[in-house]
């Protein structure tokens, strides 16, 4: 064998092992243009180093994580706290062009009356926390399935070629155990409530074609009351470190599958 073939031959190996290297479902390319859209989970109201006050929206938020160890070519960080899904299409879909190749969103809690159920069950009757929270199923399943649908239609239209990632909520308190803050039965109503907001959003999501990343799952043992809290208690949003270790992976893997 010719010394050009052994050489030929050596490179070749080299490249076959220099993809193996390469992480299964994770581009080589960098995304070309990334939108954040949504509302405060994703803007990173309580994750603090904030960047827009009036939006708190945050250097520690997922969005802008994944973008700093990303590097795509055009980062749109459009999410608000308190936006809801009229918010989204007023103020945020502008964002999105043609050339969008990756959005995430979190949207549907304040249309279904976050703030205030949080208000009711925090500091008011576990029977108050009750009504606050049935009042909410009553829109998340009767009307929140048909207003997503055509908010995620409208983002479709917009980034016909995005490959959009749904991020649901996290289980708030711990159910187990004691805890000051709220007692086991306002915090297994919210548990619940949780549930089936996170239901309606992921069935909307995948009739859309779009990739749900739950939250539930990743913040597992760490929401208010548990040793290491990856939710503050005060303003009950997620810390720097929920974003870190919670919803940055989930966008992480669900953007590279």
């Amino acid at each position: 064998m010719r010394l050009s073939r052994v050489v030929s031959a050596a490179l070749g190996a080299l490249a076959t092992a220099a993809l193996t290297l390469v992480p299964s479902g994770v581009s080589q390319a960098a995304v070309t243009e990334y939108v954040a859209l949504g509302d405060s989970y994703s803007s990173g109201t309580g994750a603090g180093n904030y960047i827009d006050l009036l939006c708190t929206r945050s250097a520690n938020a997922y969005p802008a994580l994944w973008a700093a160890a990303n590097r795509p070519g055009s980062f749109k960080f459009v999410a608000c706290g308190g936006a809801k899904i009229p918010d989204v299409r007023s103020r945020q879909l502008s964002a999105l062009t043609a050339n969008t190749e990756l959005v995430s969103i979190s949207i549907g809690g304040n249309d279904a009356g976050f703030a205030s159920t949080m208000l009711n069950c925090k500091y008011l009757t576990t029977s108050a926390c009750r009504r606050a929270i049935e009042d909410g199923r009553e829109y998340v399943e009767g009307r929140l399935p048909g207003e997503l649908a055509s908010l995620y239609q409208e983002i479709r239209n917009r980034a016909p070629r995005a490959k959009v990632v749904v991020l649901g909520y996290p289980y708030l308190y711990e159910t187990g155990g004691i805890c000051l803050e709220m007692n086991s039965t306002k915090r297994q109503l919210l548990k619940d409530g949780a549930d089936t907001l996170n239901n309606v959003i992921a069935a909307a999501a995948r009739d859309a074609g779009f990739t749900f990343a739950d939250a539930r799952p990743a913040f597992a043992g760490h929401g208010i009351c548990a040793s290491q809290e990856w939710i503050d208690p005060g303003n009950v949003h997620p810390t720097a470190t929920g974003h870190a270790q919670g919803y940055l992976p989930l966008l992480t893997a669900a953007a590279g599958a």
